[in-house]
């Protein structure tokens, strides 16, 4: 007991522990073991995150939420941690499969949407008494290098016009035509889109009221807090509202406005999203997205001029730093390009300047550029001249004086 808590101390020896100081030592250890909580129960993660999605379905998590949580947890975190109890899940496991995760090419913020859920399914097991720590909280998170981020991918107005005409003439072409505009020129996501009602069309005020969206089959609240929201109806949108409204069956408060326009049911996102990728590709253009028509609103609106507070509002962003991706978009409030004029223009360099620049990179930097009255108009040579007459008069008299 003694070797193993210590040296024994030796008869006239300062080192060492005595036989009082091992029992109080032990009586320590044995306090500190006793006092931590022990496991109710041996769980693995596989079980555990099982668990946790169970409990966030029951506390009203969206069901678009819980699949992606679902999936993460199949696909990526039980694979790598095998059976593993939770007990025997540390720090060192947690940093290996983040290595293997960026090593394989994943997107830095794609493992921290990893780790945010292995961080949510530990801590939920704390509470529950199945694990005695979160090694998540202990690991260094990964951070994408400055610079890395893609700049937004946008249509111009020509690019906008083009897409439109490429719209095939069928059946589907019309409400299709209408639901790309609708995209551009309100930034309503392709969800906010599908689930949209005739009710939230407030023709009168000239607002679109977003109030659900389609996801996975499913209708439900918006992606965010600030998902529910008014936006501006533009009057070029608010035409061809009115037209698709005309030629549509379905017109009752409760259709939809970009319904399938024979079955009234909603339109296959699928399909949504393949016939799009085909008008782009007949209109000739750069590869985009359909979520890129979202920025489209985002960055006209930012160049308009819109407040970029007022902009959040309307696309239904959490947080300001989403909406903050536009403001490079926003009009220079500084009026920077009107001092850049006034500090470079008027052929600035001018030629003598770009000969005085050659003449001292040729003679050395000790060279002046230019002499005072080379660099003076005539008028103002006269003046300097009659200052200075006027300087060398004063010094006269107080000299006499």
């Amino acid at each position: 007991m003694k070797r193993a808590l210590g040296l024994r101390r030796q008869p006239g020896s300062g080192l060492g522990l005595t036989r009082a100081q091992a029992e109080a030592e032990l009586r320590r250890l044995l306090q500190t073991v006793s006092s931590a909580p022990p496991l109710r129960e041996r769980v693995d993660l596989a079980e555990a995150g099982a668990r946790y999605l169970e409990r966030l379905a029951l506390l009203g998590r969206r069901p678009s939420t819980l699949a992606d949580y679902e999936s993460i947890l199949r696909v990526h975190l039980v694979p790598f941690f095998g059976g593993r109890s939770l007990e025997g899940i540390g720090p060192e496991q947690v940093e290996a499969y983040v290595g293997l995760k960026l090593q394989q090419g994943r997107a830095v913020k794609t493992v921290l949407n990893q780790l945010r859920l292995l961080h949510g399914i530990f801590a939920f097991a704390e509470r529950r008494g199945w694990a005695g720590r979160n090694p998540v909280k202990l690991v260094e998170k990964p951070r994408a290098a400055q610079g890395t981020e893609p700049d937004v991918r946008f249509l111009d107005e020509a690019e906008l016009e083009a897409l439109l005409a490429a719209v095939p003439d069928d059946r589907l072409g019309a409400t299709e035509r209408a639901i790309y505009l609708a995209a551009a020129l309100s930034g309503l996501r392709r969800g906010e889109l599908l689930a949209l009602r005739w009710r939230d069309v407030d023709w009168q005020a000239g607002l679109i009221r977003v109030r659900r969206s389609y996801t996975r089959g499913q209708f439900g609240p918006p992606k965010s807090r600030r998902g529910s929201r008014a936006v501006p109806l533009a009057a070029r949108l608010a035409a061809e509202l009115e037209r698709h409204y005309r030629r549509s069956q379905f017109r009752a408060d409760e259709d939809l406005v970009f319904c399938h326009p024979q079955l009234g049911s909603v339109y296959d996102p699928a399909k949504l999203r393949k016939r799009f990728c085909a008008a782009v590709e007949r209109a000739g253009l750069r590869p985009v997205r359909f979520h890129d028509l979202r920025h489209t609103f985002g960055t006209r609106m930012a160049a308009a001029g819109a407040p970029l507070r007022a902009l959040q509002e309307w696309l239904g962003h959490r947080d300001y730093k989403t909406t903050s991706i536009y403001a490079d978009y926003a009009p220079d409030a500084s009026n920077g390009r009107l001092w850049a004029e006034k500090a470079f223009g008027n052929g600035w360099p001018s030629e003598k300047g770009e000969e005085a620049a050659g003449r001292q990179a040729e003679f050395g930097s000790s060279m002046p550029v230019s002499t005072p009255a080379e660099s003076l108009s005539g008028a103002d040579r006269q003046a300097e001249s009659a200052e200075a007459a006027s300087e060398a008069a004063g010094g006269e008299g107080e000299r006499a004086a």
